[in-house]
């Protein structure tokens, strides 16, 4: 990818928000255990995380995703992006908390409310791009246990604190929960029917997908000349994906993870004109 490649933007649901079709993931900002990544042995030097924003900008990417959960990633934000004139969109998440070796959950509506404060405070911003609940894939296949959650939420966006709710959820039926409140949903298609019936109901409703996981945190299979343009092109492929979630601190992974990204919405568009165009040609 050469340096004046732009990363196209999509828009998110019917938000009215233009988000590139490659997001920058955060974890690895922020801690180095407890994650499925492989690889990860060090947390970047501020210079380092710097140098890789600095590359995100001049790709166009506008989309970081960071979480209470990832360690310091939040806080280190907070320094990193203060001076920057970049429009970036952040997306927050809510309910899980790391202590540095495990993960506990709490979504009360004091929990959730709390959460937001202190990654407003973290990330120095006046607003958030977008608050989700951090599932733990229990919680949101009963029925009640988000309902505070949701206030606590729903109260943020019309205070003007966050522009965008929704969830990273885990399960075919916590997401089709989740359609009766959310503006956007995070879920990891990983070849599933069901999660991609997700996305298609999601386009029709106006909720807008961001993908967790497509490139299979790291251990994408191999076989086959291209995997991660085969990975985004199945990602793409499914209406109502908006953008794509990928952690990294490598400069040249970014670069390359955005090369495939947009070779395969070339491909998808291509495909999808070539049907329209037979359609046509056999009515």
């Amino acid at each position: 990818m050469t340096s004046q490649t732009i990363v196209p933007k999509r828009m998110l649901g019917k938000s009215g928000i233009a988000l590139s079709i490659v997001g920058l993931g955060t974890v690895k900002f922020g801690r180095v255990t407890g994650v499925k990544y492989p690889g990860v042995s060090s947390i970047p030097t501020d210079a380092e995380a710097g140098a890789l924003l600095d590359a995100a900008e001049r790709l166009e990417i506008n989309l970081i995703d960071t979480a209470p959960a990832y360690g310091d990633s939040e806080e280190r934000l907070g320094r990193l992006l203060q001076g920057r004139t970049h429009p970036w969109f952040i997306v927050t998440k809510a309910g899980e908390a790391w202590d540095g070796s495990s993960s506990s959950f709490d979504f009360s509506e004091s929990a959730v409310s709390g959460s937001i404060d202190r990654s407003l405070d973290r990330l120095r911003v006046a607003e958030l791009g977008c608050v989700l609940l951090h599932s733990d894939g229990h919680a949101e296949v009963e029925p009640e246990a988000f309902r505070g959650a949701i206030r606590a939420l729903a109260r943020a966006k019309t205070s003007g604190r966050v522009r965008a709710i929704g969830a990273s959820v885990k399960s075919f039926e916590g997401a089709i929960r989740a359609f009766e409140w959310a503006d956007v949903l995070m879920i990891e298609l990983g070849g599933t029917p069901a999660m991609e019936l997700v996305s298609e109901r999601a386009a029709q409703l106006g909720i807008g997908i961001l993908l967790k996981k497509t490139l299979a945190s790291g251990h994408l299979d191999a076989i086959g000349p291209s995997p991660i343009v085969n990975a985004m092109t199945r990602a793409f492929r499914v209406p109502g994906v908006c953008s794509a979630i990928v952690g990294t601190t490598n400069i040249a992974h970014l670069r390359e993870n955005c090369e495939a990204a947009v070779q395969a919405t070339d491909e998808v568009a291509k495909g999808l004109s070539g049907e329209r165009a037979g359609t046509e040609k056999g009515a």
